[in-house]
């Protein structure tokens, strides 16, 4: 009964090490990472990306394909560097499914987009899913008029990156309505 305690404590342990080594190895962020759903969003991220212009940008989810290239290519970014993934279902799988692709391009640390009033959540799940693969953030938020999320669904998203951690399963299918 304790080894597992102890096996997971060392594991939740490791993450803030491995954010101080990609910090580290890579303190300035080699990609960009916006969590789509509103265009304000892909805007933020285009006008990131001209200031960044050798930086790769993955939207996950959210605006569809036909609405956000238009922002990228008034912005002067290449649709070369842009990759568009709908895979992710909610907030906590628009990290876990792109994890294997941000290990096959080599990103330790990234420019993580998303709307002010989704930032708490957004970085309580990246300080998780993608600190326990050594992968560093720099959270950029885009201002809007909406109120701060609910801590309930902080701590839901919490429960479910740790639970990913530890099994590989997002828990996305027991409520799929809800993110």
């Amino acid at each position: 009964m304790l080894a597992p305690v102890i096996f997971g404590l060392t594991i939740l342990l490791l993450i803030p090490v491995r954010l101080a080594i990609a910090y580290h190895q890579s303190p300035q962020p080699q990609a960009i990472l916006t969590l789509g759903g509103w265009t304000d969003r892909e805007n933020s991220a285009a006008e990131i990306a001209r200031w960044y212009p050798d930086l790769k940008i993955w939207v996950s989810s959210g605006t569809p394909p036909k609405l956000v290239k238009p922002i990228f290519q008034a912005a002067g970014v290449s649709e070369s560097r842009l990759y568009l993934d709908y895979r992710a279902v909610d907030t906590v799988t628009n990290f876990t499914t792109l994890i294997p692709e941000f290990k096959q391009h080599g990103v330790q640390h990234l420019f993580l987009i998303t709307s002010d009033f989704h930032m708490p959540r957004a970085k309580a799940i990246a300080t998780l899913v993608l600190g326990s693969q050594g992968i560093a953030f720099t959270p950029v938020a885009v201002p809007s008029n909406q109120p701060q999320e609910a801590t309930i669904r902080i701590i839901r998203d919490i429960i479910r990156a740790l639970l990913w951690i530890f099994t590989g399963r997002t828990g996305a299918s027991i409520n799929p309505a809800v993110d």
